[in-house]
């Protein structure tokens, strides 16, 4: 019983410990995202304003 116990732990010890990296990592991959957001905003904007600029030439 004792070393089913043990074994319990530490698979659960591995599992959490997982868990608690795949939760750094989408904490990463969000700030990621926004800043891929931002960057397209900020293209399109651009694009948006020299396709304006230049409908008139």
């Amino acid at each position: 019983m004792e070393e089913f116990e043990t074994q319990y732990r530490n698979a659960m010890d591995d599992t959490l410990n997982q868990l608690q990296t795949v939760i750094l990592l989408l904490a990463q991959v969000e700030s990621q995202v926004r800043g891929i957001s931002s960057s397209v905003q900020n293209l399109s904007l651009t694009v948006e304003k020299y396709i304006n600029e230049n409908k008139s030439k």
